[in-house]
C-alpha cells in the first residue's frame, strides 16, 4: 500500500511538473511573438521617420528652387527696366544735342 501512494504521489508531481514545463514553452513562444512585433513596429517607426526628414529636406530644396526662380526673374525684370531707362536718357540726350 505505501508503495502505490508513493508511486501515486511521483506520478503525480511528475505530471505537474511536465504541466508547469509545457506553460512555460508556451509563454516563452508568446514573448517571442511580442519580441518581433515590437522590433518590427520599431523598424516602421524608423522608416516613418526617416520618410519624414526626406519629405523635410525634398520641401527645403523646393523651397530654394522658387526662391532661385523669382531672384532671376526680378534681375531680369530689373535688368531690361534698366535697359530700357538707359535707352530713354540716350534718347533724350541726343534730341537735346540735336535742339542745340
Amino acid at each position: 500500500m505505501k508503495k502505490s501512494v508513493v508511486i501515486s504521489f511521483v506520478l503525480a508531481a511528475s505530471m505537474g511538473l511536465a504541466a508547469c514545463g509545457q506553460k512555460a514553452e508556451e509563454a516563452n513562444a508568446v514573448d517571442a511573438t511580442a519580441t518581433e512585433a515590437v522590433e518590427g513596429a520599431e523598424n516602421a517607426a524608423d522608416a516613418a521617420m526617416d520618410a519624414a526628414g526626406n519629405a523635410t529636406d525634398a520641401a527645403a530644396n523646393a523651397t530654394d528652387a522658387a526662391a532661385n526662380v523669382t531672384g532671376n526673374a526680378v534681375d531680369a525684370a530689373a535688368g531690361a527696366a534698366a535697359n530700357a531707362a538707359a535707352g530713354a536718357v540716350n534718347a533724350a540726350a541726343d534730341a537735346a544735342k540735336n535742339a542745340m
